[in-house]
Order: C-alpha cells, then structure tokens, then sequence
C-alpha cells in the first residue's frame, strides 16, 4: 500500500489518536488552536530548536492569528523531573490554557509529562508506570498537541514519557491513556534540515522501536503488522535521508517512526534495557544508544527468534535473509551512517560496566523480551561492545 502515496500529499490518520500528516501541515496548527477556543498555549521545545529558523516561524504564525504562544525551553538532553516541575510553573505563569509540544522525543516526553503536572498534585513519579501509577491520573487534563521535527521515538503519538530522577538519574516512565496527544501535526519538512548525525541516531531509534515490539513477548498481530511494514519503510529510506535527503524519504521515516511508538504498545527488550544506563551514565543520545546497541541484542535473542529475524531481514530486502545475515545488515548500517560500534569510541570504559549492569537489570524494557535476560548477561555484552 505505503509505495501508491504520494509522499508529497497530505493525509489524515485517526490511530491511536488524531494524525495530520504530510508537507505543509505546520501551516495548519494556528487555525486548529483557534477552532478548539485556545488562546495561550505553553510550547514546550529544546534550548537548539528554540533558536532555528522554522521554530520562529511557527511561533510568529500562531502570535498572527491572535494567539499569545509562551514558550518553555528549559530541557536537559535526557530529562529530569525539574525540567517538568519548571515546565507545570511555566504553564501556570504564562496563563496557559493547552500545550503543544514541538521537537524530538525529548521536547515531547517533557511536555506530556508537563500535561499530566499542570493540574496533579502528587510527586511526579508517583504516576510511574511500573508501580500502576496511571490510575492517580484522575484530575483535569489541558487540550495537548504533538509537533515531531525529528523521526526516532514516535512521542507524538505515545502515551507515556521517560523522565529521569534529577540525583540517581533513573529512568521512570510515566504512563496513561489520557495523555495522548489530541492532534498530531506530522510534517516531513521540518525534518529536512537535520544533521546527518540526527537523522542516523533517531532514525535507528524507530528501526529499533519495531524490531523489538516485532520480537517482544506476547501476541499482538496488530502491532506485529505495523512494525513489519515500518521497518520496510526504514529500509527503503534511513540511507537516503540520512546521507542524501529528499522529502520522500524524510517522510517515510517521521510515518515510521510513529507507527513504531503504536507498535511498541506489545513491548520492547533487550537493546533498551541496554542503552537506557548509556543514556543515564554517560549521557548518549538514546538513539545513538540504540543504534550500537541493536545488533548485540539481535545476537543475544537469535536462538528464541529466529524465524522472526528472518521476516525482518525479509522485509529489509537483505539478501539470504536470516538472523545471522540481518547482524551483519545492521553493522554495515550503522558503518555506512557513520555510527562507530565500539561503545569505548565515546567515552565507555571496562571500570563503568558493574553500574551499568547494574541499572540494565532494574530496567523496565527486559521483561518484554523474548529471551530472559540476567545481570550477568547484560554484563558480558557490554564487554564485547566496549
């Protein structure tokens, strides 16, 4: 089906939440907000994105149509619960009456979880997913918008966000139906000026996203659906917008990369498990965590998975597709991206393995996967990627 659409056309999509995807739907966002009866809404972004050309358009754009924008930026790289707190302040002081997030996984995790703080009153991670905490989300929810700029985590149309304790930098997820997105505005434009270096880690990122909740415990053959075609569109695209891109490629990674945050609803594994202590111990983008990450989980779960890896190196159109041969894919990827696979090339040492060991088990991902998975386990493949 994906190979008939006009990648240069505009589309509506209503799953899991109301979609507005295609070139030129950013120009929508202003006339939406007016006709939901919104004045002030908080734009939550990142410090860079704040600063870029189009960021500023979008916000003249909105001031135009009578709007009153107030923009929080206040976002560490991997997130921490004051960069919500300051964010819920920021919504009450500014009058704020909705909250559009614009930018990746980060600005959009943020601001999900600044939706959920404005009007809730207990400790933020009281919410966390693992201890049940979405049955306190009881209280009053503002009208909430997702804008990506970047094609990796799919927060746009995700119901949870990661945020990490500001001391031990755990991560905790915080989880609830109620905060989906009401619109999505999902415009491959805004994806055309990224960094190679982005476009690679976040591209990886969905990549990882469907081929985890692909393999992940239990049935779901709606999400299995939905992965096996987005890796499709990944492999027919993460090259060329990463090295040469177009708007057809940019666009088939940002739909991608949202159906794989719809697809992950089955679960994730091991590779996250790995790469959420990178992120916390030495600060890795976490699609750059994944991307070194992927191919050694892919090993470790071969023996329990491998017909299931063949579909995937089917579906990536790798020749003699097999788990073996879906490995060497994903390295040659990553070397072709110019994604270095040892973890020592950026700062990892034998020293840091015992704590990230350590926080890998804690993990929340894991137990979705496929193959169980010990301290011990996790410890040697760190060692074999340092």
């Amino acid at each position: 089906m994906s190979e008939k659409l006009n990648w240069e056309g505009q589309y509506n999509y209503n799953f899991p939440t109301s979609i507005r995807f295609g070139k030129g739907v950013i120009n929508e966002l202003a006339k939406h907000l007016v006709a939901e009866g919104l004045k002030a809404p908080l734009i939550v972004t990142d410090p860079f994105l704040k600063d870029i050309a189009f960021f500023k358009t979008i916000i003249k754009s909105l001031e135009e149509a009578g709007l009153k924008p107030h923009v929080f930026s206040k976002l560490d790289k991997n997130p921490i619960k004051r960069n919500v707190l300051d964010g819920a302040k920021s919504f009450h002081d500014g009058k704020c009456d909705s909250v559009v997030g614009i930018g990746g996984g980060a600005s959009l995790d943020v601001a999900r979880a600044v939706v959920l703080m404005t009007y809730h009153k207990k400790d933020l991670f009281e919410y966390e997913d693992s201890i049940g905490g979405d049955k306190y989300v009881t209280e009053k929810i503002p009208y909430f918008v997702t804008v990506p700029t970047t094609s990796g985590t799919g927060s746009e149309v995700g119901r949870s966000a990661v945020i990490s304790d500001d001391v031990t930098h755990k991560k905790m997820i915080i989880f609830s139906p109620r905060l989906l997105a009401r619109k999505v505005f999902a415009d491959p434009e805004l994806t055309l000026n990224l960094p190679a270096s982005v476009t690679a880690a976040t591209g990886i990122d969905a990549l990882t996203h469907n081929i985890e909740a692909y393999v992940a415990r239990g049935v779901s053959p709606m999400c299995d659906g939905i992965a096996l075609e987005a890796i499709k569109l990944i492999g027919d695209s993460l090259e060329t917008a990463t090295l040469n891109p177009n708007l057809e490629a940019r666009a088939k990674m940002m739909i991608a990369s949202l159906m794989g945050a719809v697809a992950f609803q089955k679960g994730l594994g091991i590779v996250h498990s790995l790469a959420h202590p990178l992120s916390t111990k030495y600060d890795f983008h976490h699609g750059l965590a994944n991307a070194i990450m992927l191919p050694y989980g892919v090993n470790f779960n071969r023996e329990v998975s491998a017909e299931r890896f063949k579909n995937i190196a089917t579906a990536l159109k790798v020749a003699n597709p097999s788990a073996e041969t879906l490995i060497t894919y994903l390295n040659k990827l990553n070397e072709k991206l110019g994604i270095k696979k040892e973890l020592s090339s950026y700062g990892v040492t034998a020293e840091g393995i015992a704590d990230l060991s350590q926080l890998a088990i804690e993990d929340v991902c894991h137990p979705s996967n496929p193959r169980t998975v010990t301290k011990n386990d996790f410890a040697e493949i760190y060692k074999k990627a340092l």
